[in-house]
């Protein structure tokens, strides 16, 4: 059976989870971890140039992810990238040889104590040089030519032999190139361990490589076919330094862009008018006897999932209970002695139950925000996320803990009044938000799911779904909590894709409120006073939440599905 792309999704998501844990662990730096496919360290993002490890989670193995894991907590571990900057040319086919010879050299320094890391760098490296050789990539010139340096260099410098499948294939430019290279070679042997040296004869090897591939280009300039093969075959191979690469159908895409609006106003969002933002009480938008209608095809729906309810509570309790005094037990037969039953010592001296000691009760000191992206695409999935969600709400009560269920959507489709006021006034430029946000509230923090329980329902309304503003959502929503006492508050954003405003995204860029949803959670993360978790419904939403899961809502909501949410909201924020 093919994997669906939430199964996809979600097996990218532990890999990445125990690869962040293979980089934390060998650098000790606890702030690395990965986010859409992209490795970070807090809020800043440490590119990956050196070709080798970039990997394609669909096809490479498990082996593959690790082995760029390691060559990773390498490079971070033993190069200065102060000095690699310094250092690095600007021409991009000598920058891509420069780059490739830097992660070479510091996967050659491979601690001898740790042989299993040493045959995970060679897996990686011979997996990648058979891929590029089969597919085409060595037939025109610039590519073996390319091919053949990063064989030889790897070859020197970790003192094993070249791939023996393309061995024979690289002999007559590898015996053209060692007369040209033979010292630059030796250098980069005898200075591997020192970045400062090693500098000059990785460049001398980048630009001899950027020599000859002009030299070609330019001797096929009256060839067009030649002149095409060789660029197919010569800049595939090449990075692109300045933009990101693209992602997955299975990822939230258009997060990894960026707006230069938002960079030019400074990162300050802007709201064109908040006049028309309304707060509401979500039931009273739907008519009670088409509300009554709606609980009861729910509470139905629910009935025939048969959902244990119970054991969801056990789950959820063992994650987010903690040991709270409550008390003292007397009758003891060890402890601190109670006063109380010294007289009892004199009548009865075999008597041994003369002490008490303090009483501990697991108690929930929580509250759990669920926040619902009520955009259009979200219609087709609102009932399953209903019922999860109800689920949830219900379990966490069993166990004392507070729970809210919010929503957010807007008034209008295609920014209704603000955008007509900002027509009305010129079309000033750079204006911001341009629709009349309305954030929903289904059953308040306070409130039994008992009494709210009909409210609930009104999320199967459908003209409720309109489009989204992600980033003043999670903002108001973070607001609401840090008004609770309790000691520890969660928030758990449940969307199908990224933020979505089509007058917003017309009148500023196609980025705007993807990056200020990414300012939010940043901002909110590094506060630290609420944990806020991305559940993807079909989608993975890591470029956005650190802490994610991807759900496929078209499945039945059985005990892995809640498993996997408990998992996700037990686990504490690293700091």
């Amino acid at each position: 059976m093919t994997p669906s792309a939430q199964q996809l999704a979600r097996r990218q998501q532990k890999v990445e989870e125990l690869c962040a844990a293979t980089l934390r662990a060998l650098t000790g730096d606890a702030a690395l971890h990965y986010r859409g496919r992209r490795l970070y360290r807090g809020e800043t993002r440490l590119p990956i140039h050196a070709p080798h490890l970039h990997i394609d989670p669909e096809q490479d193995a498990l082996a593959d992810c690790r082995a760029a894991a390691d060559g990773m907590a390498l490079r971070l571990l033993h190069s200065d990238p102060a000095l690699h900057r310094r250092l690095c040319p600007d021409d991009p086919i000598e920058r891509l040889v420069f780059e490739l010879l830097e992660q070479l050299r510091v996967e050659s320094r491979v601690p001898a104590d740790m042989p299993g890391m040493a045959d995970n760098l060679r897996y990686r490296f011979e997996n990648w040089s058979r891929a590029f050789h089969r597919s085409g990539l060595t037939e025109g010139s610039i590519g073996m030519l390319l091919y053949c340096v990063a064989q030889m260099c790897w070859s020197r410098l970790t003192a094993r032999p070249v791939l023996e499948e393309t061995e024979d294939a690289i002999e007559s430019m590898r015996v053209t190139l060692v007369g040209a290279l033979g010292s630059a070679l030796a250098g980069i042997r005898r200075h591997r361990d020192d970045q400062q040296a090693f500098g000059p004869h990785a460049l001398g090897i980048a630009r001899l490589v950027g020599e000859r591939v002009r030299a070609a280009r330019a001797a096929a300039e009256d060839d067009d076919e030649a002149a095409e093969d060789d660029a197919r075959h010569g800049f595939a191979l090449l990075l692109d330094f300045d933009q990101d690469e693209g992602d997955d159908d299975g990822m939230a895409t258009a997060a990894t862009g960026t707006s230069k609006v938002f960079e030019e106003a400074a990162l300050a969002y802007r709201v064109y008018t908040t006049r028309f933002d309304r707060e509401v009480a979500a039931g009273r938008l739907v008519r009670a006897p088409l509300l009554r209608e709606y609980r009861e095809r729910l509470d139905k729906r629910i009935a025939e999932q048969a959902i244990n309810l119970p054991r969801l509570a056990r789950l959820l309790g063992a994650v987010l209970a903690e040991p709270h005094r409550d008390g003292w037990r007397f009758g003891e037969e060890e402890g601190r002695i109670d006063g109380r039953r010294l007289a009892q010592l004199v009548s009865s001296p075999t008597e041994r139950r003369l002490f008490c000691r303090e009483q501990y009760k697991p108690t929930a000191d929580c509250v759990v925000s669920f926040l619902i992206d009520c955009s259009g695409s979200m219609k087709h999935h609102i009932e399953p996320v209903t019922m999860m969600t109800e689920s949830l709400i219900r379990a966490l009560e069993m166990i004392g803990a507070r729970s809210e269920l919010l929503g957010f959507t807007t008034g209008a489709w295609n920014g209704g009044r603000p955008y007509r006021e900002w027509m009305s006034h010129g079309r000033p430029p750079g204006p911001g938000r341009l629709n009349e946000v309305c954030h929903l509230v289904f059953k308040s923090a306070d409130r039994h799911w008992r009494r709210a329980r009909t409210d609930i329902a009104a999320l199967l309304k459908p003209d409720l779904f309109r489009e989204g503003i992600d980033g003043e959502a999670v903002d108001w929503a973070c607001n609401r909590l840090l008004a609770r006492s309790e000691t520890r508050r969660i928030l758990v954003v449940i969307s199908d894709g990224c933020p979505a405003d089509s007058a917003t995204g017309l009148a500023n860029d196609g980025f705007y409120l993807d990056n200020h949803l990414k300012d939010v959670v940043a901002r909110r993360t590094r506060e630290g006073e609420v944990e806020i978790l991305g559940l993807g419904v079909g989608l993975d939403l890591s470029p956005f939440y650190r802490r994610c899961l991807a759900t496929d809502m078209s499945q039945a909501l059985d005990g892995p599905l809640f498993r996997d949410i408990v998992a996700l909201i037990g686990g504490r924020h690293r700091r």
